[in-house]
């Protein structure tokens, strides 16, 4: 407890990207278990000398990778609850408040973004597997006794297709393949100049397949894609998936908890009437890797698709209470439910708004120095936190390799620093750095650092 307090209090103290080397945590340690116990004080001593300069530090507030993420005190606080009761939620009566806070926090979440509570919910580990449990149900609901027969060897089944735009999160391809479809039945729909899907050419290939007797299944929308946030035109999607009867998905994993801001609440129109969406707690809602919020209004179809009771897990209560084993592949479930109840009451709704509201601020403020610097140019809008901008100093013709090294160099330098990370995309085959603000620390101070860094570093 105090070492966590002290690293909390004190982030800035470590490199936030690890300096070490391939190997080097590897060959500190011994390759053999020790044959009798050690001192709990050694084994700490340890973590701190070996352990931790092997770790990026999530919770710096420099951390501008990927899509940055807080895990907060009460959150950290309440997985040393969960971990002391080690309790096992996957019966009602294996631990019923696992079962019961579940239902109660995703019913808060819900609510703060404004879905409506035919959506019933269920947490998994991560947006990953949340997008594959939701393709899993869209192909129990397309294809005839796919749970009993399967899918190979019958001729009597078309092709399949499942549809997202070429900015999608790559899940989406591991779920097709892992589901059997095969990667060639995920089409990709072409992105507009803002990066969203075109709902017009996702008509177009609807059309084409079904004229080749290939069966659409699923459509899969985004709302702040990986690279860009760019948020899919929902709204026209929902209404060309009503119409042609096909399932639903729309990912909000990141940007999803920005709909808790009353000014963003707009990002999830048409929402609420796909099949099935998944937000991300822990990627900027302060939750402790990991939570992913899945929510589905036929939550008794994906039931269909996973339940499966033996002898030994049969209950008198069945009945009357349900069972988070038949919400998915796996049977054991932590209890992950506490620590989103917990951020939820810690920080309220008033102090979640308050604090995505700053981030925003703060990666417009960012953007607003790169478009007002003639060496720097900004590539993709900024809806939310995330800025995607690249180096292009003026006074020489570049071609895109002399800016890709550029802006490569670029980057590693500032990583090097240990003060900030950042991370990369390419966007239209142009190298592309990204600035991604989400952490609860993350001050003004920071977002200034890192541009002070880009521009001494070119």
């Amino acid at each position: 407890m105090d070492w966590i307090a002290d690293y909390f209090a004190h982030p800035e103290r470590y490199p936030v990207l690890s300096q070490v080397k391939p190997g080097d945590i590897r060959s500190a340690l011994p390759a053999e278990a020790p044959e009798h116990g050690e001192a709990f004080s050694a084994i700490l001593s340890d973590f701190e000398r070996l352990i931790v300069p092997g770790v990026t530090h999530w919770n710096h507030p420099g951390f501008f990778a990927y899509f940055a993420i807080t895990g907060s005190a009460p959150g950290v606080l309440a997985e040393f609850l969960s971990a002391a009761l080690n309790a096992q939620g996957m019966l009602w009566r294996t631990s019923p408040s696992v079962t019961e806070l579940e239902e109660v926090a995703l019913g808060w979440l819900r609510r703060l973004m404004g879905l409506p509570d035919l959506f019933e919910g269920v947490i998994y580990d991560t947006a990953s597997i949340s997008s594959l449990h939701a393709l899993a149900t869209a192909r129990e609901a397309a294809v005839d006794r796919v749970r009993t027969a399967g899918m190979p060897g019958r001729p009597e089944l078309p092709r399949y297709r499942v549809y997202c735009s070429d900015q999608a999160h790559s899940s989406i391809d591991k779920a097709v393949i892992l589901l059997g479809l095969g990667h060639d039945a995920l089409w990709k729909i072409p992105s507009d100049a803002e990066f969203r899907m075109r709902a017009d050419e996702l008509d177009l290939a609807i059309a084409e397949d079904r004229r080749a007797g290939i069966v659409p299944m699923a459509v899969v929308a985004t709302v702040g894609t990986t690279s860009t946030t760019s948020v899919d035109p929902v709204e026209a999607i929902v209404a060309i998936c009503e119409r042609e009867r096909i399932w639903l998905h729309v990912d909000c994993a990141y940007a999803g908890s920005a709909a808790i801001v009353p000014e963003c609440r707009y990002i999830l129109n048409g929402v609420e009437r796909a099949d099935s969406m998944v937000v991300n707690p822990h990627k900027w809602l302060f939750t402790p890797f990991d939570l992913s919020a899945f929510y589905c209004r036929r939550m008794d179809l994906l039931r269909q698709a996973f339940s499966l009771t033996p002898e030994y897990l049969k209950t008198t209560e069945a009945g009357a209470v349900k069972n988070l084993m038949d919400t998915g592949v796996q049977l054991g479930r932590r209890f992950r439910a506490l620590k989103l109840w917990m951020i939820l009451r810690y920080f309220g709704a008033e102090g979640i708004r308050a604090r995505l509201s700053e981030h925003m601020r703060l990666a417009r403020l960012f953007a607003g120095w790169v478009d007002g610097d003639p060496d720097f140019e900004r590539l993709a809008p900024v809806p939310f936190s995330v800025v995607c901008f690249r180096a292009r100093p003026r006074g020489k013709d570049w071609s895109e390799a002399g800016l890709e090294t550029l802006n490569q160099r670029l980057l590693d330098a500032m990583n090097a620093t240990g003060e900030v990370f950042l991370s990369h995309t390419k966007l239209n085959g142009r190298f592309t750095l990204r600035l991604a603000v989400g952490n609860l620390r993350t001050e003004e101070r920071h977002v200034a650092r890192a541009w002070e860094l880009a521009k001494t570093l070119l």
